[in-house]
């Protein structure tokens, strides 16, 4: 199987990097990247002596037999360059947020459904065991029903919202289409509903300030006193409160589903260490189940009878965002050979994308936004 990849970033690198142990007869054969010549020197993936280079999309797709293409671009060239792909017909693997406009994700869906593509969009937690596991307790029926979800995800690493290209809003579409477009797709996965309006809040109170623009942490004053400085950590290196950092720091969203239950979700970066949390409590009238991706532990409280039930998973056991990214290359080569349909399909990417394009709009709007496909 031949690989293409076009934009190949940190997160491409580090899951790409796995492709021999995954699929030894799978090789990656070309990349596309603008900065082709600074990538030469450090790629780490098997036979890279052996890769054609290119520094477009165009170029690459043009002059390369593929069986299939990684699209892992910054956030504002998904959709561009998928809809490439999807004109080939090609198997792709592409980035979230599959798009980061309306516009964008229109267009998107009509380049699907004109397409004959299978698509994974790189969602991982809905490949963790963790949540696997906390699927199928749901379908057993133990806890009832989920009627109620409660869901956070505290990031401890938020600096790199603010510390170099993520901070650009053009770019990466705001913290919702960033990180919530994960939490939601899992969270519709568990419910196994349709979510039909949202309301959101978000809010700027810790990453703001008065430093000039494009301060770099090196040129400030407070370089040695200022906890966010890259003197102290390797997330970036522009400053986080200057005048163009960008960004909410944190940000909530109630959504309604189709039956009438809701989920209430929180995201928050500015908290750190022990103070990490990614998960959520589902609720039934029989009983509530709970898990965190930080502590690798699922609990099954049972409401009627004195038990609880805890199910401890090794965290040393899985790879990356627990175990999902090797899930989503194993996926894919798989899907490749025709062996497998997508896991991770772009109908749940579009959804997702369409569900944070809606809660941003909510926050902007102070407004509650239907859920559907109408512009």
């Amino acid at each position: 199987m031949r690989i293409g990849i076009i934009g190949y970033g940190a997160r491409i690198e580090g899951i790409f990097t796995q492709l021999s142990k995954v699929d030894p007869s799978c090789q990656i054969v070309a990349i596309a990247d603008p900065r082709m010549e600074e990538l030469k020197l450090s790629a780490t993936f098997d036979h890279s002596e052996q890769v054609q280079w290119f520094e477009c999309a165009d170029e690459l797709l043009d002059n390369v037999t593929l069986d299939g293409v990684v699209v892992g671009t910054r956030c504002n060239l998904h959709t561009e360059i998928a809809l490439k792909v999807l004109k080939r017909n090609l198997p792709l693997f592409l980035e979230k947020p599959v798009a980061t406009t309306y516009d964008d994700l229109f267009r998107l869906k009509a380049g699907y459904e004109a397409s004959h593509s299978q698509v994974v969009v790189s969602f991982p937690l809905k490949n963790t065991p963790l949540v696997k596991l906390a699927k199928e307790i749901i379908d057993s029926g133990k806890i009832g029903t989920v009627e109620h979800v409660q869901a956070v995800n505290n990031v401890p690493y938020g600096n790199v919202y603010y510390q170099n290209w993520y901070r650009d809003e053009q770019i990466t579409g705001g913290l919702f289409l960033q990180k919530a477009t994960h939490d939601f797709n899992y969270i519709n996965y568990l419910v196994g509903q349709h979510p039909a309006a949202v309301c959101a809040m978000k809010s700027k109170q810790i990453y703001k300030g008065d430093k000039k623009a494009g301060l770099q942490c090196t040129d400030c004053d407070e370089k040695y006193s200022c906890p966010e400085s890259s003197l102290n950590h390797e997330l970036g290196k522009y400053c986080s409160f200057a005048e163009d950092t960008g960004n909410e720091d944190s940000g909530s969203a109630l959504i309604r589903y189709d039956t009438g239950m809701h989920v209430s979700y929180s995201q928050n970066f500015f908290a750190r260490r022990a103070a990490a949390k990614r998960g959520a409590r589902l609720l039934g009238y029989k009983g509530t189940l709970e898990f965190d991706w930080y502590t690798s532990e699922l609990k099954v409280f049972m409401h009627h009878e004195a038990r609880v039930e805890t199910h401890q998973l090794d965290a040393n056991a899985y790879d990356g965002h627990g175990g999902g990214d090797t899930k989503l290359l194993l996926n894919f080569t798989r899907v490749m050979r025709g062996l497998e349909q997508s896991a991770t399909p772009l109908e749940d990417g579009l959804l997702s994308a369409l569900l944070c394009l809606k809660a941003n709009e909510s926050a902007d709007t102070n407004t509650f936004r239907t859920i559907d496909w109408n512009r």
